[in-house]
């Protein structure tokens, strides 16, 4: 008889000890759960042994990138589904040693056991992190880099688009168009930056160049841009080569620690301060403090979590940590905040844009899921499903205030009090121009 579908339906509920809110279809092809629900798709019993052996968010990523579980329908709604059992069940929530005292619990894994049949740990996918090692000396954060952002240009342009900017695009409307958002997000920081013909500009993490080569192009700023991806550094070089540039912007493969030519007139870090770690952050920010000459600006762009009660028991999130940024941690805001200012800096605004990241994580996704063959292609099946899960899942995080995202201005004080900052300072918010030429 057909009947994987119930049982597993029934022992997830006995597990969760709440009502499971999708449908689930398995192997055998039987289903169960709530009608016009999204379903889980629960393609063979090795998806219940990942659980089985790593129970919780890591067993259902490696069965997820593995293909071994599949969602049909809505994506978002399952995820938004599911977030409330999986990932927000907060620290209250009971932990696997107190579960396993309870008798119930107990006869669930039995029967879980029993569904899954014989007991040989899957092995992960080849997709997930092998760690060695210290976090965040230079070899590690180089590898974790390279692990992130060496995927090939080719796929990246096929999620990011043209601009190749992969951060939060600053949104006028929800119908404006992803290139239209993400110019604006480039000029944005230049204001706050101030930037103006012959500024010294250092991009930290600089991606694939879009921030530096607007800020030449657009701004007269002289630039230079550091990261830690060769693939990165290679299709940024040329982009600056096309664009006539090569005089004002010079792109390294650098650690940002080893740079050493300052003074700049102002730090941009968009996006890659999420890869420095709580124990390295305030070296992070006392560096950057050093290269800033006095009365320069920063604008440090970074992903936040929610603040806990404990902080203590903070644990990076176990998908993004095995699949997509290894050894990444998020901060709450007043963390990062405290932190630039314990290093000498003056932070002058904060704006939180967590609503124009769904924004941009829902329309890359798009991106991604109208080129699905091709993306497989240039990655892998598991690699794919990476990057769908993890777009989507961040999408739904930013909606319902999980994570938020938020641009942090400081300013290198001198002594004497001036900031150089104007009396009301967001000025830079007024209307931009349309994209030109540089979403090439």
């Amino acid at each position: 008889m057909a009947d994987a579908a119930p049982r597993l339906h029934a022992l997830v509920e006995q597990l969760l000890g709440a009502p499971f809110p999708v449908r689930v279809r398995a192997w055998d092809g039987s289903q169960a759960g709530p009608p016009g629900a999204p379903t889980l798709v629960v393609r063979n019993r090795r998806a219940v042994r990942r659980l089985l052996f790593k129970p919780g968010e890591l067993g259902l990523a490696r069965a997820w990138v593995a293909g071994d579980l599949d969602i049909e329908g809505d994506l978002y709604t399952a995820l938004d589904l599911l977030s409330g059992l999986l990932w927000e069940r907060g620290e209250d929530a009971r932990t696997l040693a107190q579960a396993l005292r309870d008798p119930q619990f107990r006869t669930a894994v039995r029967g879980l056991v029993r569904l899954a049949g014989p007991p040989l740990p899957p092995a992960p996918p080849r997709e997930e992190v092998r760690r060695t090692g210290h976090l965040h000396t230079r070899h590690t954060d180089r590898r974790a880099i390279s692990h992130h952002y060496d995927v090939g240009n080719d796929f990246y342009a096929l999620v990011l688009g043209p601009s190749m900017v992969y951060s939060c695009a600053y949104w006028e409307s929800e119908d404006s168009t992803l290139e239209r958002a993400q110019h604006d997000k480039l000029e944005l920081v230049c204001r706050k930056l101030d930037l103006r013909p012959g500024a010294r500009l250092l991009d930290v993490g600089c991606g694939w160049g879009s921030l530096a080569v607007h800020a030449a192009r657009e701004h007269g700023a002289t630039v230079v841009g550091v990261t830690l991806s060769q693939e990165q550094a290679a299709f940024a070089r040329k982009r600056v080569a096309d664009g006539g540039l090569t005089d004002k912007v010079d792109i390294r493969v650098q650690d940002y620690r080893d740079v050493t030519d300052g003074p700049f007139d102002a730090v941009s870090s968009i996006g890659m301060a999420e890869h420095v770690g709580s124990e390295r952050y305030l070296e992070y920010a006392r560096t950057l403090f050093a290269l800033l000459r006095p009365g320069g600006r920063l604008l440090n762009h970074q992903i936040a979590r929610r603040p806990q009660r404990d902080e203590s028991t903070y644990d990076v999130d176990a998908f993004i940590d095995a699949y997509v940024f290894p050894d990444g941690e998020l901060a709450p805001v007043g963390t990062t905040v405290t932190q630039l200012e314990r290093a000498g800096l003056e932070v002058r605004d904060v704006e939180s844009i967590r609503e124009h990241y769904a924004l941009t994580l829902r329309r890359w996704v798009a991106r991604l899921e109208a080129d699905w063959d091709r993306a497989v292609h240039l990655s892998s099946p598991g690699r794919a499903r990476v990057w769908r899960l993890y777009m989507a899942a961040s999408a739904v995080a930013f909606e319902r205030n999980r994570i938020g995202v938020n641009q942090v201005l400081a300013v290198r004080t001198p002594e004497p009090g001036g900031s150089g900052m104007p009396l009301r300072a967001r000025t830079w918010n007024r209307p931009v121009d349309a994209p030109g030429t540089e979403a090439r």
